[in-house]
């Protein structure tokens, strides 16, 4: 659970990413690919990610000993380049300090060895790195990442005009609240983490980021003297990974798999349905309706809300990929 919690000032200081950050898709990307996440349904596109990293890309593994980045990473920059020089401005008492961190007394690399020297060769590897990284997994779609993107931030202002910040929030990540100032996300794994974890933002905001490469989340960015930020897996048909592409879907060999009318509940829940009006569509009782949605949601195909004695059921990214409509 994800606990983030907000004074006054605070909700005044959220803002929306008004461009996507290429260094933190790629991370959102690589971390996807390398951690299996998002299940078998994904592996074509996990498996052409692995494929297309070149040599030149191998140092970035190198951060991440025991998958904990370093901080330091964590910057907005609107193009590689910018986030790069945003690293490389960082403090060298952080970046020792991370490094130590993240190593935890393992054996480190020699150019690793050398970011911790502040050594320049260190920091020019970490940027071919990046660079070639990128130029394999992003370059090729990233007019597509910055379409959607700016799809996601009107949708986020549209919501904020009819519903206000906590409705915007809730339909953000669904199934999480707002209440007395505290976000509540139930179930959110921040950064991999499985237990509670409360993030006192103290009045430096929160900026809000979509990610498109990311089917769980969030991730929480939280370094000294940067804004707090929140990258989450963006919602809609519109978050498929750009790279993934679309499978040609047996419609016979799925619904042997997820059976007839589980499959007719997936693809029904491309919007939005309370459990009587899916079992109505269904023509099933309320019961085994919202025993097939559970089934879905468990699977991370759908995504339920509950308002009051209400709830709303609606398809997930990775639920319209396996769909495939």
């Amino acid at each position: 659970m994800l606990r983030i919690h907000f004074t006054a000032q605070d909700i005044a200081r959220i803002r929306f990413a008004p461009r996507p950050a290429p260094l933190q898709e790629l991370h959102a990307a690589l971390a996807a690919a390398v951690n299996r996440q998002g299940g078998p349904l994904l592996a074509p596109w996990r498996g052409r990610v692995l494929r297309s990293l070149p040599a030149a890309a191998a140092p970035l593994a190198d951060l991440v000993p025991a998958g904990r980045p370093p901080l330091f990473l964590d910057v907005l920059g609107e193009s590689l380049s910018d986030s790069f020089e945003q690293i490389r401005a960082t403090g060298s008492g952080f970046v020792r300090s991370e490094l130590e961190r993240v190593y935890g007394g393992l054996p480190a690399p020699a150019w690793i060895r050398g970011l911790h020297a502040s050594d320049g060769s260190g920091w020019r590897t970490l940027y071919r790195a990046q660079q070639a990284a990128y130029e394999a997994v992003l370059a090729p779609v990233w007019s597509v990442v910055q379409q959607r993107h700016r799809e996601q931030f009107t949708r986020y202002a549209l919501t904020v005009a009819e519903h206000g910040v906590a409705g915007a929030l809730a339909r953000l990540a669904p199934g999480s609240r707002l209440d007395d100032g505290v976000w509540v996300w139930p179930g959110a794994a921040a950064a991999g983490a499985t237990e509670i974890r409360d993030v006192r933002l103290a009045g430096r905001g929160l900026v809000l980021l979509p990610t498109f490469h990311h089917p769980a989340g969030p991730l929480l960015q939280d370094s000294p003297g940067r804004p707090v930020v929140l990258t989450y897996p963006a919602a809609g048909p519109s978050a498929l990974p750009p790279t993934a592409g679309r499978p040609d879907v047996d419609a016979e060999a799925l619904a042997a798999v997820l059976g007839r009318t589980r499959l007719d509940a997936l693809r029904l829940l491309a919007e939005p349905h309370t459990t009587t009006s899916l079992a109505r569509a269904l023509d099933v009782s309320n019961a085994t309706a919202s025993a097939h949605a559970a089934a879905l949601r468990s699977a991370g195909m759908t995504t339920t809300t509950r308002t009051g004695r209400s709830v709303t059921h609606r398809r997930t990214a990775l639920g319209t990929l396996v769909a495939g409509v």
